[in-house]
Parts: C-alpha cells; structure tokens; sequence
C-alpha cells in the first residue's frame, strides 16, 4: 500500500467520522460527542487543578521540613576530627549546595510569665540565615531579625512565641536542657534575649523550634552535644548517588536521607495524594463508560451505512476506524482544552479564589438582603478562599503529561471497544433488519 492511497484512506475515514459525530440518521445535530469532549475537558481541569494544588499544599510542608528541619541530607556520628574535611568534601562537590553544622538538644522554656514550652533548641551559624538561600526563603521573620552575633540571643518559632506569651526584646529562660551528665537539667541562669520571632510553611517548626548561637551551644549544651552536619544538594531527589559517596568517603559515619527522615509523614502524604488522585481519576471512568455506550448505539444507528460501505469494498477494519477516530478526536479536543484551562487556573489560583470568595460573597449578600434583610451586618466573606489563595500551586509537568495522557486515551480504549460489534455484522443481517 502506497503513501498516497494511505492518505486517501485516512481523508474518507476522518471525514465520515466526523459527519457522524455532527449529524444523526434524522438530520438532528448530534451532540454525544460534545458532551464526551466537555467531559473529558472538565476531567483533565479538574484533576490538573486539585493535583497542583495538593502539590502546593503538600510541599509547603516537605519543603520547610528539608530546608530548616531535616536537610536534603544528614550525616551523624561523625568523629570530631573529620568535620573538617567534610566540610572541604562538601564544598567541592558540584552538587552539594550547601554545608551546615548543627547542634541540638530539648528544652522546656520558660517565660517571665510563668508560661512553658517544650523546644527544640537548635545552636547554628550566625551567618546562616544570609548564606542558605533555601533557609532564608522558608523562615519567614515576622518579629525582628535573626540576629544571632552577639552572645545570649534567641530566635523563637511564632506558635511558641504566642504560648510563651513573650515578644521582641523580652527574656526567656532554658529550664529544663537534655544533655550529658555535665549539663544542668534544671536552671534558672540559662537566660535569652527575643531577638526575633519568624513564622514557615509547618505549624510543628513554628511552635518548637528555636535557634541561638554555635557559641551558645558549646556553652549550655555540655562537652559532648548532639552534632548535626546537615547537606543540602542541587537536586533533591537525586540524593541516593550523594550518599553513596559519602558513605565510601566517610565509612565511620551515619547518613541519613530526607526520604527516611520523618518517613511516616511524608508516607501519610503520599497516600493522601494517591487517595485523592483515584478519587477525581473516576471522572475519567464514568466518561469513558458514557462514551462506551453511546458508541455502541451509534453502531447500531448506523447500521445501513456500514453496509453500504462493506457493500462498496470498505473493509471492517477501516470501518471500526471511522468510529476509534471519533474517540481520538474526542479525546484530544478533550484532553487538549482541559490541559490549557488545568494550566491556567493553577497558575492563577490566587485570582480565582480571591474571586470565588467575591462570588459568593455577592450571592450570599444578595439572598439575605432579599429574605433576610435585618442580617445583613453579619454578611462578610468566606477567609477560607484568602487561605487558600495564598497556597501556591505546583505544576509538575510529569503528573500533567500522565493526567492529559489519560484523558485522551478513556474516550480512544472506549470506542474501541464498543466498535468491536462492526467486526461482527454482516450485509444480510444489516439488510434484514432494515
């Protein structure tokens, strides 16, 4: 078969599908297959949408954790004399981005007050906050600056800042310090100033962590303190080659990565977003099921121009693709819309939420002015939809390629299948029937 009698197939296929798919055998506009196609469109929008912004709800969260919590990755149980060199090792690797030495211990904080909280009490760089970009972008300085250079200075997470009861410029004390035999577990004489107040993506940082100062760790923290060199990488989910690297390098050494580190959270909220995803996919499937039995009375519809065209030398093969071509166009206009206005809302969430929340003000407004005039002071919008525009969406292009992918294959798979039945007429049973 030549090239050119392929096309001419192709042209007399695409063209009768698409008069099917536009005019029924009464001369009535058939409008099955737009509906499919707003179907398929509304699928792909949808999970596009929910998928992006699940995504930016979610890793609002991992991306805190990692960038002021855990690390990309962290090594432990390091002896003392090979910090050094792991800190030359880190700086030149070209993909490590960066080196951080960390020291940590529990605290119960005690404010003027008499107010408490448990802590987490983590003695770092001074010049930390300046020189990780991925630390300075997620701890967010609500209350003065983190100012760490000058000795007896604390910074405080916004959620134990608000327990403690203490602001910028107050005093609070380290009651109770886990430590070594050589630490004090209990002391009145521990005491910080509040140089800042800072607010991240995840509610646990905010209301029990808190930094001081290296030279303040060595100091309160006793002579053996929890050390924690935390690496941070170019790619973060290309961390197991990083590691194997260091694990040869630094045999003696325990390291962690961000994907065991808080393991059961971030398991949690996979599951959540398979859970969800399953949950819209449906959409997917109560339109292909839809498609599969239109299909199906469409071949029924058209009984007599399938024998016409068997009559004529069409064989059933290319008669069953007048009716997957119909599923093909189906699926990609569908599919296609869909991924376009899935794109467009996401990057914009902020503006459609900002105006669903003037929307329904507006109707809700309306309403109680009409039947319920007198409660009309107590109308105000819906601070849900501010909550949500504030939560940046994130696309990732391999969900959207599956998700679009998805879409325009349902309507492809179901006439298909629902074609199958052309294979099996006959001449003289279409002739009888008619």
């Amino acid at each position: 078969m030549n090239k050119r009698s392929l096309i001419v197939r192709f042209k007399w296929i695409l063209s009768v599908s698409r008069r099917f798919s536009r005019i029924d055998r009464k001369g009535r506009s058939a409008v099955t297959s737009r509906l499919a196609t707003l179907g398929i469109a509304a699928g792909v929008m949808t999970l596009i949408v929910v998928m992006s912004v699940m995504n930016g709800f979610q890793l609002s969260f991992i991306d805190a954790i990692q960038e002021i919590s855990s690390f990309h990755i962290r090594v432990n149980d390091l002896p003392l004399e090979e910090e050094i060199k792991l800190e030359e090792y880190c700086d030149s690797n070209k993909h490590i981005k960066s080196y951080t030495k960390v020291l940590e211990a529990q605290s119960l904080i005690s404010s003027q007050r008499g107010a408490e909280g448990a802590a987490i009490i983590r003695a770092v760089d001074p010049s930390l906050y300046y020189l990780d970009q991925g630390f300075y972008e997620k701890v967010n300085m609500v209350q003065g600056t983190f100012d760490l250079s000058s000795g007896g200075q604390i910074i405080l997470g916004s959620k134990l800042a608000r327990d403690l009861g203490v602001r910028v410029g107050q005093n609070v004390n380290l009651l109770v310090l886990s430590g070594k035999s050589d630490v004090d577990l209990f002391s009145q004489d521990r005491t910080f100033k509040v140089s800042g107040v800072f607010s991240c993506g995840y509610a646990q940082i905010n209301s029990s962590f808190a930094f001081i100062s290296l030279e303040d760790g060595y100091k309160y923290f006793g002579s053996e303190p929890v050390v924690i060199q935390g690496i941070k990488i170019q790619n973060v989910n290309k961390d197991l080659p990083v590691i194997h690297a260091l694990q040869k390098e630094f045999p003696e050494a325990k390291v962690e990565s961000w994907r065991t580190y808080n393991k059961a959270f971030f398991g949690a909220l996979k599951i959540e977003k398979n859970m969800l995803l399953l949950l819209v996919a449906l959409i997917f499937v109560v339109v292909a099921i839809n498609i599969y039995n239109g299909m199906r009375r469409l071949v029924f519809d058209r009984r007599s121009e399938i024998a016409i065209f068997s009559a004529l030398g069409a064989p059933p093969s290319e008669i069953q693709c007048v009716f997957v071509m119909r599923g093909i166009i189906t699926g990609f206009l569908g599919a296609f819309t869909g991924l376009l206005a899935g794109l467009l809302i996401s990057y914009n969430t902020d503006v459609v939420f900002i105006l669903a929340s003037k929307v329904m003000y507006g109707l809700q407004y309306l309403v109680t002015a009409i039947f319920n005039h007198e409660n009309l002071q107590y109308i105000s919008q819906n601070s849900s939809y501010l909550l949500y525009a504030s939560i940046p969406a994130r696309v990732q292009g391999l969900e959207v390629f599956f998700i679009s992918l998805f879409g325009f294959l349902s309507p492809v798979f179901a006439s298909f299948a629902a074609s199958k039945n052309v294979l099996k007429l006959t001449i003289a049973e279409v002739l009888h029937y008619e």
